[in-house]
């Protein structure tokens, strides 16, 4: 999905990939991108020469991917209220979802307490049972 990201924006070549998914090693994005290859996500054009040149864009197949991005994001967004504060320094507003973004408080009921169900004790029989 990562690399689906970074090739939103446009074609890349192999280093600028390596560059923006850092810690990946060399190795594991180029089987990433031969297995996307493979299955018709992105596109890889050699240009040849020396050094080498070649860059991997999305094909219309992996840009039916996008939407899905969008709502993952989207999803993030709405999880990401563990540090409102911080937030509202840095970023200038809470998110939508934010507690600290409503004006008013609103009355939470204390969660009901369950108590555990205590175990049917048997009277203690002393009789032995043969078969």
């Amino acid at each position: 999905m990562l690399v689906v990201r970074d090739l939103f924006a446009g074609p890349k070549r192999t280093t600028e990939l390596l560059e923006d998914l850092h810690p990946i090693s060399s190795r594991t994005l180029m089987g990433r991108l031969r297995e996307m290859e493979r299955d018709e996500l992105i596109l890889r054009n050699n240009y040849g020469g020396l050094p080498r040149r070649v860059e991997y864009e999305l094909t219309e197949r992996g840009r039916k991917l996008i939407p899905l991005l969008d709502a993952l994001m989207d999803a993030g967004q709405a999880l990401e209220c563990n540090d409102c504060e911080d937030r509202k320094e840095s970023a200038g507003y809470y998110c939508d979802f934010c507690p600290a973004r409503q004006t008013s408080l609103e009355f939470i009921p204390e969660p009901e307490v369950i108590k555990p169900i205590e175990p049917i004790r048997r009277p203690k029989d002393d009789s032995i049972v043969l078969l």
